[in-house]
């Protein structure tokens, strides 16, 4: 039988974004039990799985992992990491246990550390698609075996099952693989007897550290405290305060829908859910409810495809501004011919686009009639080729038109302002996502492999 609500100090939002000590500090002091935190996600992109390196510098990571070690072993209560390295991959995982064994030494203490992987292989991917265990998810149909192989590594997303193994096998620090970012949080409670409902929306809300609170950047974390009747949540600043639209709201964030969150084994509905001003700086949460569904688990592979070459300018020029959607257009028209006539047959398949900063680079929509000209306009010249090489030799081929192309023919050429000198930058192969699948699973733990390292062990040999 629990003894009280169970307490969970998240520390921030991501691991190396930056953990205040302090922070830490208030939240062990006010009774949590476990430090647990998010180290990635896919919003960076694909490379970072393709790759198997992390978004966040070494130094940042090392010195959140320092805050939170510390604090762990001094307090007696577990560090739980998902997603680790930003990818979640195996090499993700692995080169933030490398960080952890190096802060480890330096504090000289003796954890005992579980890496949950959940990398995939891509045989046993293929015998279970055949089996019929594989599904898309929209927009992408069917899996086959040559999007299978195309991929550089595959990972799935885990839930709170193996974390729940870890803990319950002693260990003192967890990093695990790829993780929906709730499942790293609600673990412990879940373990600990704590109601479904509360602890996945609980997590859900603390997911992202002090983006639930009302000042966001006012501190780094939150805590939670999960009983049998809801969960609160407050800041771990006290210069800072929860109200219930700033709690309420982050249901919304990277889901689209405000009232249901699929998750590993069930979905979290808080449509019923109340949410109310329990003191100054914190709120209660109350009506949470988890459906269990069949176990599936999110798959992610990631792909190089082809190479690309970019170069840069910004243009103050009046009358392309005033007519930049025709200037786009006949740029465009023309950069095409231009590779057609040098290079021809040899360019291959090749695409170039041409993004206008400040104009309409991130939509790709065309701004409604009448919508003013902007004062200028940066233009990011992109060509996509089979290889490195032709990227970069189509780049050069468009370099004169692109830095002087005129709105007007019977004018001087204009000469844009460059960048950058070489003015073509080979950017390096195109990554891209090529799996969004769920896989079904009889067992939660059976697509996750768990390796120990005890450094109590290693130190008494």
């Amino acid at each position: 039988m629990r003894d009280g609500p169970i307490k969970i100090l998240v520390p921030t939002g991501s691991l190396g974004a930056g953990a205040v000590e302090a922070e830490v500090a208030y939240g062990i002091a006010q009774g949590a039990r476990a430090i647990a935190t998010d180290a990635g996600s896919t919003d960076s992109g694909a490379a970072y799985l393709a790759l198997g390196v992390s978004k966040n510098n070494r130094g940042s990571v090392k010195r959140d992992l320092t805050i939170l070690m510390k604090a762990s072993a001094q307090a007696g209560i577990p560090l739980i990491i998902g997603t680790s390295g930003q990818a979640g991959g195996d090499r993700n995982v692995d080169w933030t246990r490398d960080i952890v064994l190096e802060v480890a030494r330096e504090l000289r203490i003796s954890p005992k550390i579980a890496l949950l992987y959940s990398e995939q292989d891509k045989a046993d991917l293929k015998a279970r698609n055949a089996a019929g265990k594989i599904r898309p998810l929209p927009p992408l149909g069917p899996l086959d075996d040559a999007t299978i192989d195309a991929c550089e590594h595959i990972v799935a997303a885990m839930g709170p099952e193996p974390y729940m193994a870890a803990l319950q096998g002693g260990a003192d620090i967890i990093l695990g693989g790829r993780t929906t970012d709730t499942a790293v949080i609600a673990c412990f409670a879940l373990l600990h007897g704590a109601p479904s409902g509360p602890s996945w929306h609980a997590a859900k809300i603390a997911e992202c550290g002090a983006q639930a609170t009302v000042v966001r950047n006012k501190g780094a974390g939150v805590l939670i405290s999960i009983g049998d009747d809801g969960f609160e949540v407050e800041p771990l600043s006290l210069d800072n305060w929860c109200d219930p639209e700033s709690v309420s709201a982050h249901m919304l964030y990277e889901n689209s829908d405000p009232f249901r969150l699929t998750e590993p084994g069930g979905v979290l509905d808080v449509s019923r859910s109340v949410y109310a001003q329990a003191d100054k700086r914190s709120v209660k949460v109350t009506g949470s409810v988890w459906e269990p569904k069949p176990y599936t688990l999110k798959l992610e592979g990631a792909a190089a495809s082809r190479f690309q070459t970019i170069m840069l300018i910004g243009i103050q020029d009046p009358d392309v501004l005033a007519n930049i959607d025709t200037f786009h257009d006949n740029l465009l028209e023309a950069l095409n011919q231009r590779v057609h006539a040098t290079i021809g047959p040899a360019a291959g398949d090749f695409h170039i686009s041409l993004r206008l900063y400040g104009w309409n680079a991130v939509s790709g929509d065309k701004p409604p009639e009448g919508t003013p000209p902007p004062r200028e306009v940066g233009v990011l010249f992109v060509a996509t080729a089979d290889t490195q090489e032709m990227a970069s030799q189509i780049a050069k081929a468009c370099n004169p038109y692109f830095f002087h192309y005129p709105l007007f023919m019977d004018r001087e050429l204009p000469s844009y302002g460059f960048a950058f000198t070489p003015a073509d930058i080979d950017r390096g192969p195109v990554f891209e996502f090529k799996l969004n699948h769920v896989v079904e699973v009889d067992d939660p733990l059976e697509l996750v492999r768990t390796v120990w390292i005890d450094l109590r062990n290693e130190e008494a040999a």
